[in-house]
């Protein structure tokens, strides 16, 4: 089997968001991870204050001494603005404020580029009231074009996730943007497996197997059908040893991240079971894999 890839673990740091930065890599560097999923926020590497270089190189060296890849999240919640939950968006009515979330993605790109990370994630925000498809649509692909020529020049992939809720919450929209643009080469694919159950026509595995050009980042967590409530493994519905199978078989070089952001209480505890659970639900793919 020498052409499927083994699975590459990560854990996102907005589920150990009550840890230092430097103990929650050292935690995740002693259960075993490959990698992190870094989100840039005001505990954890924030992107506004001042001295960003110097903190991104120490904590370059961090990772390199415990071991660890990174892909850099920008899904924080009021990182840019302390009164409104993942805004201002790319959506926004006013430019000003489109023009925060693109400085934030740019100043993202950079960091991964420090930290020679996999990826930057980002997503397209909800359609605010009022605005309308094609608005909506048109101020997105307006403003990734700027993110796109900095992942450009950086050579870190920009990898948007569908996220339900958002305007662009499927595959078939993550496609309408890809066709809309150009097809740039920097744009590719975050997808969170949850969402896919929660959302998509076709089960997890099939997704992934779908996705797989495009794949650039994977967020894993378990959830249950038309409810976007990102859950710990074996508390929702989802099959995984056939998700694994499918990532191992697609070739997918990236980190699978564990994405729990409202269990951050249990962080330490749940970083622990997911990775136990994610082995054995790996292992189990592979028994079940046909022999090459």
């Amino acid at each position: 089997m020498s052409d499927r890839q083994r699975l590459r673990l990560g854990y996102g740091t907005n589920g150990l968001t009550d840890l230092r930065l430097d103990d929650a890599l050292g935690l995740l560097a002693d259960l075993g991870y490959d990698g992190v999923g870094l989100t840039l926020d005001h505990m954890h590497l924030d992107p506004l204050a001042p001295g960003l270089a110097a903190r991104t190189a120490r904590v370059a060296r961090r990772l390199g001494a415990l071991g660890l890849t990174a892909t850099v999240e920008t899904g924080a919640r009021y990182v840019l603005d302390p009164r409104r939950k993942h805004g201002p968006s790319l959506l926004d009515a006013d430019p000003r404020d489109r023009a925060a979330r693109v400085r934030l993605l740019r100043t993202a790109v950079g960091v991964a580029a420090d930290l020679g990370a996999h990826a930057v994630h980002c997503f397209s925000g909800v359609t605010p009231p009022g605005t309308d498809d094609a608005t909506a649509w048109r101020r997105l692909t307006e403003a990734l074009a700027p993110v796109l020529d900095a992942t450009a020049d950086a050579g870190v992939p920009l990898a948007i996730e569908p996220e339900p809720g958002h305007l662009l919450a499927t595959l078939d929209d993550f496609h309408r943007l890809r066709a809309a643009l150009g097809d740039p080469a920097p744009l590719g694919l975050t997808l969170d497996i949850g969402h896919c159950h929660c959302l998509e026509a076709a089960p997890p595995a099939d997704c992934v197997r779908a996705a797989a050009p495009w794949l650039r980042h994977v967020q894993i967590e378990d959830m249950r059908r038309g409810v976007h409530e990102h859950l710990p493994f074996g508390e929702g519905e989802i099959d995984f040893p056939p998700v694994l199978d499918a990532l191992a078989a697609t070739g997918y070089q990236g980190l699978t991240v564990v994405e729990l952001p409202r269990h951050a209480h249990a962080g330490p505890r749940l970083a622990a079971e997911s990775a136990a659970f994610l082995r054995d639900a790996a292992a189990a793919a592979v028994k079940g894999a046909p022999a090459c």
